[in-house]
């Protein structure tokens, strides 16, 4: 990416588009036990605090490989920015995230972090999904949060999985993981997992669009 922040309306992407590569949009997330990625003001700093671990880093980082787009909602954009100080060190982003494009959406304008790929989107998530997929180039597409993006993408009948790593935390209140109503005909367990504290579980979604 060139660094240059554009509108998604604006991204001339034909040229990633692979014919036959299949594209898998996943929501890959940290929740509390209770259900919640998020403390009610919106902070992660409990996940933080929950510690970490070396399977638990090289499991992103094995997931991060085959991501080749990026979407989160205005709210976790704010927090990434202000707790790594993204503005000041926009190197961070860069080198957490390399140069994968990053869909931001939002209703309200929000700062830049220079120098990165940053597209700012609003409204259906369906014609962004399609730019996202030709950008991802055959890789997947992570749905980084919030819960109320991943939902829209569920709506949609475009979310294909859920991975969750499970907190040893409660919260009690927050934001909720997928604020939607998912039935056990919607969803397929395919993976479970442990390390040290943390549970990880992959389901797989049935892709059927919402009508409501």
């Amino acid at each position: 990416m060139d660094g240059t922040v554009r509108t998604a309306a604006d991204l001339d992407v034909g040229r990633w588009w692979l014919a036959g590569l299949v594209t898998k949009t996943q929501y890959y997330t940290a929740m509390s036990i209770d259900g919640f990625i998020a403390d009610p003001g919106n902070s992660l700093d409990w996940l933080v605090q929950a510690g970490t671990s070396s399977g638990k880093e090289d499991r992103f980082s094995s997931f991060f490989a085959d991501v080749g787009a990026m979407a989160m909602g205005a709210t976790t954009y704010e927090w990434v920015l202000g707790h790594e100080n993204l503005i000041e060190e926009p190197g961070r982003w860069r080198q957490y995230y390399g140069s994968v494009p990053c869909w931001v959406f939002t209703h309200r304008q929000l700062p830049v972090i220079p120098g990165v790929g940053l597209f700012f989107a609003r409204g259906d998530v369906r014609p962004v999904h399609e730019q996202m997929a030709r950008a991802a180039d055959g890789r997947n597409i992570w749905l980084v949060g919030g819960g109320e993006l991943a939902g829209q993408f569920a709506d949609a009948g475009l979310l294909d999985q859920i991975l969750l790593g499970i907190a040893p935390v409660v919260l009690g209140a927050g934001a909720p993981l997928l604020p939607r109503r998912l039935l056990a005909s919607d969803l397929t367990l395919t993976a479970v997992q442990h390390d040290g504290q943390f549970a990880f579980l992959t389901y797989h979604l049935a892709r059927q669009e919402n009508s409501c």
